[in-house]
């Protein structure tokens, strides 16, 4: 058994764990291992936003990105997803992720005036990058195999880990929780450059991106996934969608990830924007939403057992305001972090 906190990562903690050092979690979960050379990652979303019958200015957009990341210094992985929004826009973004910053700020600025520094017609478009320090980020995975997100850069997986399976191990498998609180300081605020709308958030805002993949499965328990617990998330996902705000979460989307050829694949995620960890974890463990999607999955699980061909991860960030930037070109007010700053 391993700690989710690599070695090199290890400190002396003034912060306790929420569980002791004997626990045994009742089942196997991995986590992702970069090279120690690895201080600092990079995810950035690049999203292109309509309403109705796509208009030709959003396909081109969508090739245009993709041959931004394929250009020098581009992603090392990078993936895309659908989803419609809360005042019914169709949105496609376009996740990429690098393990050097160096690399990243020689590709960015041309992209960003690429993206977002030319209007569209019938299109809007946004960027939100995070570029943590590995000691503000973490993931878990639930089978090993397939990485997926941030852990796709990664140089491989954990063995077993000791820190999931209990409220409180996603901050544990944070390496800086063993000597910091991570509590959010300051409000976002607007700024405006010309049509470019920019969300100045504040220290400690939170990322989760949690993804579940059911192409593995068999016609049984694929049934039971979409029949039985695929439902109760998507109710999950749309209360944070659309009444999030209240409770801490400033923006959510619920995306069908999309195979290379455009086309809907067997997996998808949430990703959500959060005032803080503290709010996250409130909703999870604690909310009416969360509570009944962690009983269907606990059901499923349970009917299952190991012979579950479901495959769940997630990674989760908590970035200080220097390692934040969201942009937003023609996009609706509640468009990702604009819904913290308009209202």
């Amino acid at each position: 058994m391993e700690s989710a906190i690599p070695q090199n990562l290890e400190m002396k903690r003034t912060r306790h764990k929420r569980v002791p050092d004997d626990y045994q979690p009742p089942y196997p979960s991995f986590v992702a291992r970069y090279k120690p050379a690895v201080s600092r990652v990079v995810m950035a979303y690049f999203g292109v936003q309509h309403r109705g019958t796509v208009p030709a200015a959003a396909t081109d957009a969508l090739k245009e990105i993709a041959g931004l990341f394929a250009a020098e210094h581009g992603p090392s992985h990078w993936d895309r997803a659908h989803y419609v929004d809360q005042a019914g826009h169709e949105n496609v973004v376009s996740v990429a992720y690098w393990d050097d910053v160096a690399r990243f700020d020689a590709w960015f600025a041309s992209a960003r005036e690429a993206w977002t520094g030319k209007a569209r017609e019938g299109v809007g478009t946004f960027i939100e990058v995070l570029r943590p320090s590995v000691e503000r980020h973490e993931t878990l995975f639930s089978s090993l195999g397939r990485a997926e997100g941030v852990a796709v850069i990664a140089d491989g997986m954990s063995g077993e880990v000791q820190e999931h399976a209990y409220w409180g191990g996603m901050r544990d498998r944070i390496p800086l929780s063993q000597t910091d609180a991570m509590a959010p300081g300051g409000s976002p605020e607007l700024i405006r450059d010309g049509a470019r709308l920019r969300v100045k958030a504040h220290d400690n805002l939170c990322l989760i991106r949690s993804g579940q993949d059911w192409s593995d499965t068999e016609a049984s328990e694929r049934k039971l996934y979409l029949d039985d617990v695929e439902p109760v998330l998507r109710e999950g996902m749309d209360f944070l969608r659309d009444d999030g705000l209240a409770i801490g979460c400033y923006a959510n989307r619920y995306m069908g990830v999309l195979s290379a050829d455009g086309s809907a694949s067997e997996k998808s995620y949430g990703q959500s924007w959060w005032k803080s960890l503290a709010a996250l974890e409130r909703w999870a463990e604690s909310h009416p939403t969360h509570v009944k999607i962690f009983g269907a999955a606990m059901k499923y699980l349970s009917t299952l057992g190991p012979s579950a061909k479901l495959r769940l991860y997630h990674e989760v960030t908590v970035a200080t305001a220097d390692e934040q930037f969201f942009e937003y070109l023609n996009c609706h007010s509640k468009t990702g972090m604009l819904a913290a700053v308009e209202g």
